[in-house]
């Protein structure tokens, strides 16, 4: 929600300051340079201090930051705000990701994680049909009231990140073997298993622990996966950023172009779940394949329809 208040806001911003579009934009330039900031940041932080602080930590900062965007009296301070949150939210996303994989069996790991993913439709669902309220009840500085609803969840959240535990790979690499040993315990019991006999250790791998995901054996299948998420974050938030002000610059106003961002929005949820269902029954990469493909072939409809 955070992320795709970019588009929703930049026109009303640009009311609020008397900004172009384009200018107010830069709000989601510094909230995407904030991104790649706090995924690397705090990223390696997490190795180092713990995954489940560093969730904590940056949590808590979506929220806040979030929440103090709503009150932003310039765009200049709106800028810093908006960076700050983006670079809470690039942290959050992969210590979420890390985490969650690290306690999925690795038979259902794939479904489970599209699902997680999943929750990003819904998210986008909230934020347009907030963003589309607000545009039919034409309030003044309706950005303020789309930020507000998007710190919401961010302010639960930090409540709910106190229930996760800590990962046990790092308590097993902070040299906490018994700590590791009781969380492991606790997911056993959880599912009905009986709890381990002897104290955990980390297995070592079959290749040289320094491999990295660049290595020989790694590089080519890193390098098409970096070049495939790239392309889709491209075309994904350029179409969310890009149809409000098309679609008003046509002729159809922004109430109706955040209608029809609510239908994009819906149509994402069936996708994830068909997605879901894809990676198991499919395998992972002929449901990557075959989505990149409908997807490319459905951007093409855009550029040539001539009637929205």
């Amino acid at each position: 929600m955070q992320v795709l208040a970019v588009g929703f806001t930049a026109a009303s911003i640009a009311g609020t300051f008397g900004l172009t579009v384009p200018q107010a934009l830069q709000t989601g330039t510094l909230f995407f340079l904030g991104m790649l900031i706090g995924a690397v940041g705090f990223g390696r932080l997490a190795d180092r201090i713990g995954r489940r602080r560093v969730l904590i930590v940056t949590v808590a900062c979506d929220a806040v930051f979030g929440l103090l965007s709503i009150f932003a009296p310039n765009f200049g301070i709106l800028l810093l705000l908006r960076f700050l949150t983006g670079a809470a939210v690039g942290g959050t996303l992969p210590v979420d990701y890390a985490m969650m994989s690290e306690f999925l069996p690795a038979r259902s790991r794939g479904r489970w994680l599209v699902m997680l993913e999943g929750f990003w439709a819904v998210g986008t669902l909230i934020v347009a049909l907030a963003a589309w309220l607000v545009a039919l009840a034409e309030l003044a500085d309706g950005w303020r009231y789309i930020f507000a609803v998007t710190a919401v969840p961010a302010a639960f959240g930090v409540w709910l990140r106190f229930l996760v535990p800590e990962s046990p790979l790092y308590l097993l690499r902070s040299g906490k073997a018994v700590e590791a040993k009781a969380i492991i315990d606790q997911m056993l019991t959880a599912n009905g298993r009986p709890v381990l006999e002897t104290a955990v250790s980390i297995a070592q791998p079959a290749s040289s622990p320094s491999a990295g995901i660049f290595s020989t054996g790694l590089r080519r299948r890193s390098l098409l996966i970096l070049a495939v998420w790239f392309l889709v974050s491209v075309s994904y938030y350029g179409v969310f950023t890009w149809m409000p002000p098309r679609l008003a610059g046509e002729g159809f106003g922004f109430v109706r172009g955040y209608g029809f961002l609510v239908l994009i929005a819906l149509a994402q949820i069936p996708g994830y779940a068909l997605a879901a269902y894809g990676v198991e029954a499919w395998g992972r990469r002929p449901t990557l394949v075959g989505f990149c493909l409908l997807s490319a072939f459905s951007c093409l409809l855009f550029v040539v329809a001539h009637d929205a």
